[in-house]
């Protein structure tokens, strides 16, 4: 169930034989902006044909109301309503704490401050088709929330009753979100971009979902139109690094976790010790063989499911740095000793009592992670990704005459005679 590639005595590039889900090298783009193009053209009427395509369900209605939305946060389970005070409480501690101060900042005379102003309007996506991830509404909506965001407006696809499950409902009275719908895919990335005659268009757009979903907001990034976070939020992706000193059966689970949420995503073991590769490899086709979600587990494993052997911790690094991973779990004697190696992760967990599932609900940084690689790149979803930062510069004369010969050298140069002149002016006379 898990694929075997032994890199031991390989000292090329990592890269060249390290394999990738298939769906990276061939998204759904050619589908994905012919969804696009028709909600833009047409609004309302193709969100609800492509619900019905897609999801099997006829809409009326594409708002849920917001008495609906508070009922269910009365409604729901009272261990449920528990961890979700509990989730919510440590989310909101964590970006609360990495909100920034302000900047001010002087040289020569130039004085440079800047506002933080959050976006007018955010979108959240939040999948529920293969599992209502109830989770991801706090992990989306309270950075959004702490950042200032006036209104919040989240889509999650509906169930086969045409209803957004009760969780993600009840999650989102608890963040305050401020308007919800009952679309998910491409067309609901479509609806918050260009907006609908029911739906009026955000500023920003968030959360992790399908390939699909994942490239219909890189499409709409594009076009301009709406801001997306630079990492590529997709399906899950998983490494665990591992030796002998952790029993099997957790490495193995830890292994299957992120698998649960189904294809197109990543999930391996990498190793220095071909026994962990082997036992560990057992355990997970015992583990997935007896889970309730055995087909979404396999149907990721088995593009996307690997045991690598490796010559030493540093080969080990080496390969998840290229992986990149979401999530990386160092469940070693002594992870610490692997932390400094670490180059690109969206994040890391560090020690066999860190499982990457207390980080998908508790821990309080955003379950909202970079994928396919975005890692090398870009970062966990946070407070910043719902803030502008607009610098304000001042000067007084004496700035400006000791600034203007520079400023007007630049100019010329690159040949913009107005740029120089509109410093020499001033610093004459």
């Amino acid at each position: 169930m898990l694929q075997r590639l032994d890199l031991r005595g390989f000292d090329g590039d990592l890269a060249s034989v390290l394999p990738r889900p298939r769906a990276v090298a061939e998204p759904p783009i050619a589908e994905v902006q012919a969804i696009l193009a028709e909600v833009r053209a047409t609004g309302d009427a193709a969100v609800r044909s492509f619900t019905e395509r897609f999801d099997g369900v006829a809409l009326d209605a594409l708002a849920v109301p917001s008495s609906e939305v508070e009922a269910a946060l009365d409604a729901i389970d009272v261990r449920l309503r528990s961890a979700l005070e509990e989730a919510y409480a440590s989310i909101l501690a964590y970006h609360q704490a990495t909100v920034a101060p302000d900047v001010v900042h002087g040289r020569n005379g130039i004085e440079i401050s800047e506002l933080r102003r959050p976006v007018g309007r955010a979108g959240l996506y939040v999948p529920s088709a293969l599992a209502p991830l109830v989770s991801t509404v706090l992990m989306t909506a309270v950075p959004a929330k702490v950042a200032g965001v006036a209104e919040v407006v989240l889509c999650s696809p509906p169930g086969p009753d045409g209803t957004v499950a009760p969780g993600i409902l009840a999650a989102a009275a608890m963040a305050g979100v401020d308007e919800v719908y009952r679309i998910g895919g491409a067309q609901a990335v479509a609806a918050m971009a260009y907006g609908t005659e029911t739906i009026r268009p955000v500023d920003v757009i968030v959360g992790p979902g399908s390939n699909r979903v994942a490239q219909a907001k890189r499409e709409v990034a594009a076009t301009g139109v709406v801001g997306v976070p630079s990492a590529f939020a997709g399906p899950s992706e998983v490494v665990v690094v591992a030796d002998g000193s952790v029993p099997v059966a957790w490495a193995a689970v830890d292994v299957v976790v992120q698998a649960e949420h189904g294809p197109d995503g990543l999930a391996w073991l990498v190793t220095w010790d071909e026994a962990v590769a082997d036992a560990v490899t057992k355990e997970v086709v015992a583990q997935v063989e007896a889970s309730p979600r055995r087909s979404h587990i396999e149907s990721t494993l088995g593009e996307g499911g690997y045991a690598v052997v490796c010559d030493g911790p540093e080969q080990a690094m080496a390969v998840a740095n290229v992986i990149a991973p979401e999530h990386l779990e160092l469940m070693t004697a002594d992870p610490t000793a692997l932390l400094g190696l670490v180059r690109s992760a969206g994040a890391v967990f560090l020690g066999p009592w860190a499982p990457a599932s207390v980080g998908d609900y508790l821990a309080g940084p955003s379950h909202v992670l970079p994928t396919f690689g975005s890692a090398r790149f870009s970062s966990a979803l946070r407070v910043d990704d719902f803030v502008k930062h607009i610098h304000v510069v001042s000067l007084d004369r004496d700035a400006l005459v000791r600034a203007a010969p520079h400023v007007a050298a630049l100019a010329e140069a690159e040949g913009l005679a107005a740029h120089a002149e509109s410093v020499l002016l001033r610093s004459v006379g």
